[in-house]
């Protein structure tokens, strides 16, 4: 489980600090059953916040009016296909209702793979809100269960782990996009995913080229070769990725470039005399095949409905012969790519709850993705809302949390800190250049940072236990301070709990839970 660490020399110890791992392990241990157990309740904690009353609102919430609806179409046609103006109040009045359609296929701004996924949702329980919903809850909960056994391999901690789970399970934006059929919980599992391969694939491969060496000793300057299994299921997951939302492309570019980074670190501690000619030379180009060729493959693999039907935008004819039929669609899929591309760098349409990468961070404008004044409360006017807002203790404290990872990456170079700013920097900094051209964008855009946000968290909390010899009392502060702020993360997320979910309230506690009018 461990993996293949190197030892410091004297010397080396003398001039740096220790480690996360060498600061954090100790400190609160566990074992593989347990490894297990906590992060699958911490799991089944968060399904039953996301499946419970997942069908309500019964209707047709935000920009589930185009995916719901272009899964649905995957189903029947195998593209999205146009439908008519009043196909939201169709789907709702029959869950089998096919008289949607008309004539032609759409244009869609968005690769299939996520739509693909909810069209299983609606495959199994037909065209209801729970049905297009239940793929995204279904993910939002197995991306708790991944970052818990992620961040437990990376601080080699079951509590901390399970903390991680935790805590991506009670932030509100999360939970609101696993309970909505939009497209951003599939490009966040998806890039967890690959990171987490990328994590696996780490101690696995140090693990295998300390052994090689140790039984070969070091007869190349390069040093050995060894298999990178794991990148292969990472191309997979970022090629889907890319395939949900094109944002996954820069996470294959930062991602690609620390897993050559760890290979040449790897080198460098196993002894090799030339690591980084060595990583270059046997690394780098099966790094690219794996994460970046596969990933096209991939990407392109998800087009299929598309390529081999006809009927979709800018596809009206197929040849009969697969072979024929997928080269005479390459050109056509080009042109529709450079016509979505076209859309996305000149959409500057303004929107009411609109708002800017670096407004993110702070929640400065959430986004009310259903709102009502329903009655039946017990007040004179109530209220029911679905608002796309994190928890502001996740958030706010999370701007503190990834400083601190800056400082120690650069400080310490340790591998866990840098991972979780290249993960982090990865899914906010794209955004900064279509934000300075005034493209319209949401808050809920910053879903693939959360889990990078919450390692930080995890991390900082390690610390703040700290190692198993410092003095008992100082240890029992530092459990203290980070089961006190866990507590304050239940509290915040369990106010805000009724305006995640849809729940009739009074208006005034409704409002009470409005903090600032950038929030209304």
């Amino acid at each position: 489980m461990t993996g293949f660490e190197p030892t410091a020399s004297p010397f080396q110890r003398g001039k740096r600090p220790p480690s996360l791992r060498q600061w954090m392990a100790p400190a609160i241990p566990g074992n593989r059953l347990v490894g297990w157990l906590a992060p699958l309740a911490v799991t089944l904690f968060a399904g039953v916040l996301r499946f419970w009353d997942l069908s309500k609102p019964r209707a047709v919430i935000f920009d589930e009016t185009y995916y719901a609806k272009d899964a649905y179409a995957l189903l029947k046609f195998g593209y999205e296909h146009n439908t008519t103006k009043k196909a939201d109040q169709l789907l709702l009045q029959h869950p089998r209702n096919t008289h949607i359609w008309t004539d032609g296929g759409s244009f869609v701004a968005h690769p299939p793979a996520g739509k693909w996924l909810i069209a299983i949702g609606e495959w199994m329980f037909h065209m209801t809100p729970f049905g297009w919903r239940f793929s995204a809850a279904l993910i939002g909960t197995l991306s708790v269960l991944i970052l818990a056994r992620v961040a437990r391999r990376m601080t080699r901690s079951t509590l901390l782990g399970s903390a991680a789970g935790l805590l991506l399970a009670v932030d509100g934006m999360h939970l609101v996009t696993s309970r909505t059929a939009i497209l951003d919980i599939f490009v966040m599992f998806w890039i967890l995913a690959g990171f987490a391969c990328l994590v696996i694939d780490r101690d696995r491969t140090r693990a295998a080229l300390a052994r090689k060496i140790g039984e070969t000793g070091n007869e190349s300057d390069l040093g050995p070769f060894v298999m990178h299994w794991w990148r292969i299921a990472a191309g997979l997951c970022l090629g889907t990725a890319v395939a949900t939302k094109w944002t996954g492309m820069y996470y294959i570019a930062a991602f690609g470039l620390m897993a050559l980074i760890w290979d040449i670190g790897a080198r460098r501690a196993a002894g090799v005399r030339q690591p980084y000619a060595g990583g270059f030379a046997l690394d780098a180009i099966p790094a690219f095949l794996s994460l970046v060729v596969l990933s096209g493959i991939t990407y392109i693999a998800w087009w299929s409905g598309w390529i081999f039907n006809a009927g979709g935008w800018n596809h009206p004819k197929t040849a009969g012969n697969p072979i024929s039929t997928f080269v005479q669609a390459m050109p056509k899929l080009l042109e529709y790519h450079r016509q979505m591309w076209h859309f996305h760098t000149t959409l500057t349409v303004k929107h009411s709850y609109q708002s800017w990468p670096w407004n993110w961070m702070v929640l400065k404008r959430p986004v009310a993705f259903f709102y009502t004044e329903p009655s039946g409360c017990g007040a004179a006017k109530c209220s029911r809302e679905v608002l796309s807002i994190g928890t502001p203790a996740i958030w706010w404290v999370s701007i503190v949390t990834l400083l601190v990872m800056v400082g120690w990456w650069l400080v310490q170079r340790d591998w866990r800190a840098g991972a979780i700013v290249a993960g982090f920097l990865a899914g906010w900094v794209p955004w900064f250049y279509f934000g300075f051209g005034h493209r319209t964008m949401f808050l809920f855009y910053a879903t693939p940072m959360l889990p990078f946000m919450v390692l930080s968290i995890v991390l900082v909390m390690g610390m703040i236990v700290g190692p198993a010899d410092a003095l008992p009392a100082r240890r029992m502060l530092g459990a203290a301070a980070a089961g006190a702020y866990v507590l304050i993360v239940l509290a915040n997320f369990y106010f805000l709990y009724p305006v995640l979910t849809g729940k009739i309230i009074p208006y005034d506690a409704w409002h009470a839970r409005m903090w600032f009018d950038s929030w209304i």
